[in-house]
């Protein structure tokens, strides 16, 4: 089955080219100018990945990314014209899995697409072969099947990169594992951005986490392990 791609951005030589090379690439494309229309499209056309112009009139990428979010877990690749990390690593906390600067070779965009379609593809082949169990350490528990994370009987809301880089770290407690691992752990072995990501990752699950047993400690010069605490007596 052909794949849907929605593509919103402002301007019409990028709308252009783009449809031009997802058509050629076998996809199908429907595009959208601005941020509001991008999400009643999303709603009604159900596409199979969306690619994100940061910028746009009435709803910025941020916003329509965080609204997908909330219902959705479609692949998003986000376009930037600047290269500002702290855009990158904002539009990746909001939900959105890949980016890319402009310019941009449009062939890229097509790579990045079939990427980010391919994990789509491999993480559902991965649930079908049946639900994970959930993990415990001490008081901290993770709930794969549920997305739930719970903290000494406690629920704590994690987005989803939050979760996943939970899930790797507690699938591997007191092993250092370096920010490279955790990227393609987490992000996948496609993914293009900086490993600074994890830092910041690691600071919001930390404050989050706080109140946890186990601790997210620094291994220096390597990355970051799960390590348990055992209970006050």
């Amino acid at each position: 089955m052909t794949a849907k791609i929605l593509v919103a951005d402002d301007e019409a030589n990028i709308i252009k080219l783009l449809r031009l090379y997802l058509r050629e690439a076998g996809y199908e494309v429907v595009a959208v100018r601005d941020g509001r229309e991008a999400l009643e499209r999303f709603r009604a056309e159900a596409p199979d990945l969306v690619v994100l112009d940061l910028m746009m009139p009435y709803l910025n990428g941020f916003d329509v990314c965080t609204e997908i979010r909330k219902d959705s877990d479609v692949p998003v690749i986000m376009l930037t014209a600047r290269s500002d990390d702290v855009d990158k690593i904002v539009g990746l906390e909001m939900g959105a899995d890949d980016y890319i600067t402009k310019p941009f070779n449009p062939r890229e965009v097509v790579a990045r697409v079939k990427a980010n379609l391919r994990r789509r593809d491999w993480d559902r082949a991965a649930g079908d072969e049946g639900e994970p169990q959930a993990i415990t350490i001490e008081d901290l528990t993770l709930d794969p099947s549920a997305r739930n994370v719970i903290v000494a009987g406690e629920h704590v809301r994690l987005r989803q990169r939050e979760f996943d880089l939970l899930e790797a770290f507690m699938r591997h407690p007191n092993v250092a594992m370096d920010r490279e691992r955790l990227l393609s752990m987490v992000w996948g072995e496609d993914f293009y951005g900086d490993a600074r990501t994890i830092d910041v990752h690691v600071a919001w699950l930390r404050e989050k986490l706080r109140a946890a047993r186990p601790k997210i400690e620094t291994v220096w010069g390597v990355g970051y392990k799960l390590v348990p605490q055992p209970a006050k007596s």
